[in-house]
């Protein structure tokens, strides 16, 4: 199931890529919303492209996507498309290669698709529900994902400019079993946890949405691992509140939910 829809959000993730990585080496204008996070013409022109792309093959879907409008009329919808067209604009304005394009497809409140580019290294992560996670390198090899069996000597990958204090105490804390910290930008970290690089990953404060976690949410469960709540519980996606107001923690194993 999905797959045609699976198709055409590759499609627009590639078409996003060429888009963002040509203002990345010619340059772009940045701008500051009223929360002072950054914005570059490469947001707002992948934006229009990728709704462009999929709102043609599948005019009945609703969007909730950063860079437009929320009218809510999403919430009347059972198939949605939540989009980040350049996760990690901090990353993206810093030069760091560390931004992804996240596209997912919710149905009924549950993500059945998704897809994640990480445009620097011309590679792409997908999933599709109960179909398993995948990754495209540079080279066009295909490869299936899996998460790491480690419960001990655990890397763990945290933000390059939101770090939070909580983080850097829970990471201490449990410092007999978290050996590594590494920042990694933008959506990367639950695709890296996914690809068995690392095996947990923060966030202890409410400054996400759900287009921050919606792509990676899928591709890291599909490969075996787990993104909850502190509690245990999984997000759902097409809320009203599109703010991730709860903390979470993306893990490798249930076992590494270290609190």
């Amino acid at each position: 199931m999905y797959q045609k829809e699976l198709g055409l959000m590759l499609v627009a993730a590639k078409e996003a890529s060429k888009n963002i990585m040509k203002y990345y080496k010619e340059g772009f204008h940045t701008e500051y919303k009223d929360d002072d996070s950054p914005v570059t013409e490469a947001d707002k022109t992948s934006d229009v492209l990728i709704r462009n792309i999929l709102s043609k093959e599948f005019p009945g879907y609703a969007f909730l996507t950063e860079e437009s409008r929320d009218d809510k009329s999403r919430l009347n919808n059972d198939f949605v498309f939540i989009i980040d067209p350049l996760d990690g604009t901090e990353d993206y304005v810093h030069k760091d290669d560390e931004f992804t394009v996240n596209i997912a497809l919710c149905y009924k409140h549950e993500i059945v698709a998704s897809v994640i580019a990480a445009p620097a290294f011309n590679e792409y992560y997908f999933a599709v529900l109960n179909e398993g996670a995948y990754k495209i390198d540079a080279n066009g090899n295909k490869t299936k994902l899996h998460v790491s069996d480690k419960t001990n000597d655990l890397t763990c990958f945290t933000s390059v400019y939101h770090l939070a204090e909580k983080e850097v105490e829970t990471i201490k804390k449990h410092s007999d079993k978290i050996c590594y910290s590494v920042k990694k930008g933008s959506s990367l970290k639950g695709c890296y946890i996914a690809e068995g690089k690392g095996e947990i990953s923060y966030r202890l404060t409410s400054g996400t949405k759900e287009w921050d976690t919606a792509a990676f949410d899928l591709i890291v469960r599909e490969a075996g691992g787990f993104v909850v709540k502190l509690d245990g519980t999984r997000m759902i996606y097409n809320r009203e509140e599109v703010r991730n107001l709860e903390p979470y923690i993306i893990v490798n194993k249930l076992e590494n939910i270290l609190i």
